[in-house]
């Protein structure tokens, strides 16, 4: 069977969007497509949205929708909470990666996006990848950029999205550190030892290396560099939520989640 990807749909414009990226990633990685479709989420469809569609009618709106794929894509309805849905599912399908759009700022979903998003990210750690409404269609994405904080950290086992992405769409990586003044701030040398410590990518080398001294925030420096390198996607590893890591990493994610004019892809980390 082909590799999958799990794509969370609510029929909704944005959901739209991100079922078409996720189309065309599918085609270079030989994969096919699982339309995920949680009844009464949260996070995809608010309440006094949620009582639109039938279970027939979603249904068949899902068949008609996979049926325009140029690639084969299944159909699941699932009527658990959207965390263990994603879990059946990622179990069930073992998928590369899952997707899901962004609602963009005049969504009222928009403002708890990104705090839900992490929150579904700590109860499945699965690779995920958010698509913004502006920015989708730069296509296929081949100037990669990841942003790392400078500590070590190591994935799972499940998590080779990263380097199969970049060898199916002969994508160039690129790395960036935002520096802090007040701490030491580590090499180039040693950012490229985490990163292929990790597997992420182990023909680096140093000129793919962008140390950045903080100016205003490090979701702003990141953004700034992400544009200066014309990338068009942006690779965030997650760190687990804790006492010493926590809330300035957690709030610059979030910040990059709610602001980020392409792509995001979040990698969720052992440590």
């Amino acid at each position: 069977m082909s590799p999958s990807l799990v794509v969370l749909t609510d029929f909704f414009a944005v959901s739209n969007r991100a079922l078409s990226y996720a189309a065309g990633l599918a085609v270079p990685l030989g994969a096919h497509l699982v339309l995920l479709h949680v009844r009464h989420n949260g996070l995809l469809c608010p309440e006094e949205e949620a009582a639109a569609p039938t279970v027939q009618q979603t249904r068949q709106a899902l068949y008609s929708l996979a049926d325009t794929q140029p690639v084969p894509t299944q159909v699941e309805i699932s009527e658990q909470v959207l965390p263990t849905a994603v879990t059946e599912a990622i179990r069930h399908h073992q998928p590369q990666l899952l997707v899901l759009g962004h609602p963009g700022a005049e969504s009222p979903l928009a403002r708890d996006f990104a705090k839900a998003a992490l929150n579904l990210l700590h109860h499945v750690r699965f690779p995920l990848l958010l698509v913004p409404p502006p920015g989708w269609d730069a296509f296929p994405p081949r100037r990669v950029l990841l942003a790392l904080d400078g500590e070590p950290f190591s994935l799972y086992d499940s998590q080779q999205i990263l380097p199969h992405l970049l060898q199916a769409l002969q994508g160039i990586l690129a790395l960036v550190h935002v520096t802090d003044s007040t701490v030491p701030s580590p090499a180039a040398s040693q950012v490229l030892r985490m990163v292929r410590t990790s597997g992420l990518a182990e023909s680096l080398t140093a000129e793919q290396v962008h140390l950045v001294p903080q100016t205003t925030s490090v979701a702003a420096d990141i953004q700034r560099v992400s544009g200066e390198l014309n990338a068009d996607m942006l690779v965030l590893i997650a760190r687990p939520h804790s006492v010493l890591d926590g809330l300035t990493h957690r709030r610059s994610t979030a910040q990059l989640l709610r602001e980020s004019a392409i792509p995001v892809l979040l990698l969720p980390a052992l440590s």
